[in-house]
């Protein structure tokens, strides 16, 4: 759900072998890597632009990075000189000396190497500028590196929409687009026609130090050793920051696919078949995308997700604490506890060192009932020995969130409007994606002052959730808990958080459900988030808020309609085997993969449907 300047699946590929610069091409020209979707280039708000220097006196072709998760459409690629000084100029430039329109189709949505037949003469070591824009049903970007080129030249940003429409453009002095100039042999992908971008598998290797693009690989089984096409296996040995390739069967590999067995072992894995495979490998990943300190990155293999968001980090957390794994679920409680404002509020996500992340973003109120939840979460799963004195450890940080929301709701006995997974600049209005997970919150937080026999807390928090329960039932009830009492904001999937193990189920959210569903449903199978004006979501389902129902299903009782919504999920994961945040209007894996989010959730659904659903908060009603 993350609104960010992008929203692609460009994943590291620090173990593919990327070519060096051809001769004709000056060595700033090449670039080192594509690891990170950059800018998007989505038309007429989105152009990114790479300066270069060739010592060719023609030019031929380019080639660029590109990641598209577009089924239709078509992708502009054009050259231009701009004078010394001057900003990039707008599409319509004079100055254009070489373009090229390329159509887009769905055999053509994933990633990789764009090559465009260009035909224009050009002065050796003279500044150009290469321009690449789209106009398409999803989501298109230019990937590259984020980190410092020695003796590369400047790449720029248009974002009308993020910088204004006057002041669109924006110079980047240290990102760096992946394309080439003139290229030949290896550099080369082949034409348009042959795919020159093209789909592969992607995922993690040993955990959040680096995945792998790894086209025709598979999991050893029970690890995230990857046994690759030649034969050779990859991972990372533990410490390392970078994965190596050794022969099948090397011993340090070896050594890792035991350990990571091991721990499998120690937890609980449900399901059988296809099911047992994709729980095994949801734990896998959710285990390699969480940090030793406890942050848990909400994906890998694009720089905008690379981050640890409290609410997604509170989910693997519960599916951690479930599936029995106590450690990791209480280390990632312990990293929410870190990043915990004075004020007892969260900002929208952090960096692993605990800082938060400046990029403007608003803070999101709705990490006060996740947080809550997820402790409450925990200490029901966790060793009884132990969980008291841990309890009394994180219990200032539950105090603090519970505290905060108590006193911030209104006369109507509602939260007040904050942004939430939709991931928006603002909220308009109060919404259901923040009501209801801060009544589970309230509700976590009485039960868990009760156990520490804090009953002052315990019966504020108790008193809390009823007024925002009365609220909830009084302004979101009537229009089928919709995103806002205003109907006009539509549907939001997040109706299903007033399902265990979120909340009790009020008498009328079945129809609710039901309504929900069929309004976001969309042809492929998955679902949208939503369906109101806030946000165009476009043809590509999510994969998060299609689980939501399968969760809520189980929880009252519609196993049918359950099991449906599941094995459409997993149905819908990739060449091997993970958890993809988005499925295309075509039905493919699309976007980031693994996603822990969804991981979270799968698991949760599975321990439903096998009879031991996580526990759903005392309700105060």
């Amino acid at each position: 759900m993350r609104s960010a300047l992008l929203s692609m699946s460009i994943l590291t590929a620090l173990l593919a072998t990327v070519p060096s610069a051809s001769a004709s091409v000056a060595p700033y020209d090449g670039q080192a890597s594509h690891s990170v979707a950059l800018f998007s280039v989505k038309r007429p708000n989105n152009t990114a632009v790479q300066e270069f220097i060739t010592n060719d006196s023609h030019l031929d072709r380019v080639s660029l990075y590109i990641g598209s998760a577009a089924g239709s459409g078509a992708i502009t690629v054009s050259v231009r000189a701009v004078p010394a000084g001057a900003t990039p100029a707008p599409a319509n430039a004079t100055t254009t000396i070489a373009t090229k329109t390329l159509t887009i189709d769905s055999t053509l949505a994933d990633q990789g190497w764009l090559e465009v037949p260009l035909d224009a003469a050009i002065v050796p070591g003279q500044k150009y500028y290469l321009f690449a824009e789209a106009a398409s049903n999803q989501a298109i970007s230019w990937s590259g590196v984020t980190t410092p080129v020695l003796g590369s030249l400047s790449s720029w940003n248009y974002d009308a929409t993020y910088y204004g429409r006057q002041g669109g453009w924006n110079q980047e002095k240290t990102y760096r687009l992946a394309f080439y100039v003139n290229p030949s042999d290896s550099e080369r992908c082949g034409s348009w026609a042959e795919k020159c971008y093209h789909a592969v598998a992607t995922g993690l290797v040993r955990n959040s130090t680096t995945t792998a693009q790894a086209s025709g690989s598979r999991y050893v089984d029970h690890s995230n050793v990857l046994a690759r096409q030649d034969g050779t296996w990859s991972y990372l040995p533990t410490g390392a920051t970078a994965a190596v390739s050794v022969a099948a069967n090397d011993p340090g590999a070896l050594t890792q696919i035991a350990e990571s067995k091991a721990w499998l072992d120690s937890g609980k894995i449900l399901g059988a078949g296809p099911q047992r495979d994709a729980a095994e490998r949801a734990l896998l990943s959710m285990r390699a995308l969480t940090q030793p300190n406890g942050a848990v990155a909400a994906a890998w293999g694009n720089g905008y997700y690379e981050y640890s968001w409290p609410r997604d980090s509170s989910f693997i957390s519960a599916a951690f604490a479930a599936t029995g794994h106590d450690v990791e679920a209480y280390q990632i409680l312990k990293f929410n506890a870190t990043t915990q404002s004075s004020y007892g509020t969260w900002e929208a996500r952090y960096n692993f060192d605990t800082s938060m992340v400046r990029d403007g973003r608003h803070w999101q109120l709705d990490a006060n009932g996740w947080v809550p939840w997820s402790a409450y979460q925990w200490y029901q799963a966790a060793p009884q020995d132990t969980r008291m004195a841990r309890l009394t450890d994180i219990y200032p940080m539950i105090k603090k969130a519970a505290d905060y929301t108590a006193a911030h709701l209104d006369a109507n006995g509602l939260p007040p409007a904050s942004p939430d997974y939709w991931e928006l600049a603002s909220a308009p209005t109060a919404n259901i994606s923040t009501a209801a997970p801060l009544l589970a919150g309230l509700n976590a937080a009485a039960e868990l002052a009760t156990q520490l026999q804090r009953s002052d807390d315990a019966t504020r928090y108790t008193a809390a959730a009823r007024q925002l329960s009365d609220g909830i039932a009084k302004f979101f009830a009537p229009n089928g808990y919709m995103r806002s009492p205003d109907p006009k904001y539509g549907h939001d999937s997040a109706a299903t958080f007033m399902a265990p193990p979120f909340n009790a189920a009020p008498a009328d959210l079945a129809p609710a459900l039901d309504s929900t569903y069929t309004a976001l449903r969309k042809s492929n199978g998955g679902l949208l988030p939503g369906d109101g004006p806030e946000h165009s979501w476009g043809d590509a389902t999510w994969t998060p808020s299609t689980s939501f129902f399968a969760l809520a299903w189980y929880g009252t009782g519609q196993t049918a309609r359950a099991d449906g919504v599941l094995d459409w999920v997993l149905a819908h994961r990739n060449a091997l085997g993970e958890l993809p945040e988005q499925v295309t209007s075509g039905g493919s894996p699309s976007a980031m993969a693994p996603l822990a989010w969804t991981d979270s959730l799968v698991l949760m659904s599975l321990l439903a449907k096998d009879g031991t659903p996580l526990p759903t908060p005392p309700s105060s009603k």
